[in-house]
């Protein structure tokens, strides 16, 4: 799926039993090169800014689609992605 706004291609997470989703940037897209780079883990939290504090952000929060806001955070040289869901 193109997602123009964000200026990448994602697959769908839902056609597997895993909920692992591909993701392609498009050149220029404006992320840092360790997350164009190396595949990551993503989690749900609860509180994201909570989980924020205290680690080196590599991309500050955002909300790539309704009731879901992102960010990312560098952990031992790897990107991971933090999520969190509106209640």
């Amino acid at each position: 799926m193109d997602l123009p706004h964000l200026q990448m291609t994602v697959s769908d997470h839902e056609n597997n039993p895993y909920g692992i989703q591909w993701q392609r940037y498009w050149e220029g897209a404006p992320y840092p090169e360790i997350v164009k780079t190396i595949p990551h883990v993503a989690f749900v939290v609860e509180n994201l800014r909570l989980e924020l504090k205290g680690r080196k952000v590599i991309v500050e929060p955002n909300s790539p689609s309704d009731g879901l806001t992102v960010a990312f955070i560098e952990v031992n040289g790897a990107p991971v992605e933090l999520m969190e869901y509106e209640k």
